[in-house]
């Protein structure tokens, strides 16, 4: 008697047998469950959110420079069909990261702390490998674009997630965490891409060394680098990486291959470092924003993101959110309806106020009951979540201030939540209004000496100069000869 396979079953094999595709990378067949079509249509639908979430770095010089070397990058790739966009977004974050379909982000961050366009070279490389072999693909990239975390992880609290794109952290997308596998293949990628185009690859090595010790440096209180959280770095990446070059250089019979690190350095003379003042900072746990000239507290012990669209706070446990945007609407009581509308929440209570003189509206909401079905089920009841907001109108805006927190823990919130709202102000420090950033600045070294002694003629404080050792990629017992280009900070 014959014996067939399950209907389901065989519709499940059926289905990943037309799943398969050949990796372009390595010719082998594997499950695919994204098809080029999407994965292109994926990057295309995330590009605006993470441009509008980070804000592009107003540099052309720079954007033309990635532009131009990864597009000479991409046809040299094993997937140079794909039209591939290279942007660098204005964050101070170490960070770079590539999305399904071609589109690759470098931080101003991390362009401020390479050494030269081979060690720039071999992380584009890197990326553009992500892209090709697939993996973006592979680790669910869906994921990665509609998904958010907040300060600290994941939200704590799962209902608090129907706030959505709102209290999205500012720093990044759910960025995809390779597996060693994935990164040591993206590694080689590399090495091979940016051998291809003229680049001594072995300098890619020497950057992952800079990230390690930023790491290292940042353990002691400040966020590690975004771009080790999510490339795993194992012990022997640097030798690797160092033999990789080797092997490709003997591959492509390659002759000359450059370092350019003198043409690098120049061409970030004057890159922004660390946070920009313009776009709001924060200063013994008070958010100063110059330019639209207010400042407010934030709760002590809080976690905060600063973005283009909005300032988000959070304690570390995750047990609460607050975020500060602007509210559409020409009047408060038409911003007050909309937020209400937007967010999904019903009014328990809406008052006048002012806020220090600013006209202002409070509302305490919870989400609004789902609406019947046309079935006649019955209405879902709201999540057990409290929202405090405060709508106050100043300068020609009207700003949003929304503290959500569960109902069981939301009276002892409320403090926190009022402290930040009740103390929105006008900014009128001018020392804060006409604070300026700090720039990336290229010196030539006059006189042969440690670096710790050419940091210190030039006038680098004490406390900053293991800081500016990693950022140029040295040791501070190390020899610099006259004439050396070498970074500092100044404003």
């Amino acid at each position: 008697m014959k014996k067939y396979m399950p209907y389901g079953l065989a519709t499940a094999a059926l289905f990943l047998f037309n799943s398969c595709a050949t990796n372009p990378v390595t010719g082998k067949r594997e499950v695919a469950i994204i098809s080029e079509e999407q994965e292109i249509a994926m990057g295309q639908e995330a590009d605006p959110s993470i441009v509008a979430q980070f804000g592009l770095y107003q540099n052309p010089t720079l954007q033309k420079f990635i532009q131009d070397k990864g597009q000479q990058m991409a046809a040299v790739s094993h997937r140079s069909n794909l039209k591939y966009e290279f942007k660098i977004v204005d964050s101070p974050v170490l960070n770079a990261f590539a999305v399904p379909g071609g589109y690759v982000y470098f931080t101003r961050g991390i362009m401020a702390h390479f050494n030269s366009e081979a060690q720039f070279a071999g992380v584009l490389g890197h990326e553009i490998g992500h892209i090709t072999a697939r993996h973006t693909v592979q680790q669910q990239s869906k994921q990665m674009i509609t998904q958010g975390i907040l300060l600290g992880g994941m939200i704590a609290i799962p209902e608090l997630g129907n706030f959505g794109n709102e209290l999205m952290q500012g720093a990044g997308l759910l960025f995809l965490k390779f597996g060693r596998d994935a990164e040591r293949q993206s590694d080689e990628l590399g090495v091979e891409y940016s051998t291809k185009i003229g680049y001594d690859a072995k300098h890619m090595a020497d950057f992952f060394r800079t990230l390690e010790r930023q790491s290292s440096q940042a353990a002691g209180g400040e966020e590690i680098p975004e771009f080790l959280s999510t490339h795993p770095s194992p012990g022997n990446r640097y030798t690797t990486v160092h033999q990789l070059a080797d092997q490709w250089k003997t591959k492509t019979s390659a002759t000359n291959l450059k370092e350019g690190r003198d043409s690098y350095l120049r061409m970030i003379d004057g890159l922004i470092y660390g946070e920009d003042p313009k776009q709001g900072f924060v200063e013994n746990n008070i958010f100063y924003h110059p330019e639209l000239k207010f400042q407010f507290p934030i709760p002590t012990g809080w976690k905060h993101q600063n973005s283009p669209q909005q300032v988000q706070m959070a304690p570390a446990d995750g047990q609460a959110l607050m975020f500060l945007t602007l509210a559409p609407g020409k009047t408060l009581e038409e911003a007050g309806q909309q937020m209400l509308q937007q967010y999904g929440l019903q009014a328990l209570d809406s008052r006048q106020v002012t806020v220090n003189g600013l006209p202002a509206i409070m509302i305490m909401s919870q989400p609004a009951p789902q609406q019947q079905t046309q079935q006649g089920q019955q209405q879902e009841q709201p999540q057990d979540i409290r929202a405090l907001s405060y709508l106050i109108q100043y300068g020609g805006n009207i700003y949003n201030i929304t503290g959500v927190s569960p109902t069981a823990t939301f009276n002892n919130l409320t403090p926190a939540f009022t402290s930040t709202m009740q103390n929105f102000r006008q900014l009128t420090d001018q020392e804060k209004i006409n604070r300026k950033p700090e720039l990336v600045r290229i010196k030539t070294v006059k006189q042969a000496a440690t670096l710790s002694q050419v940091l210190q003629s030039f006038q680098m404080p004490a406390k900053k100069l293991e800081e500016l050792a990693i950022l140029n990629g040295m040791a501070l017992t190390d020899r610099v000869a006259a004439g050396t280009l070498i970074k500092v900070v100044e404003r």
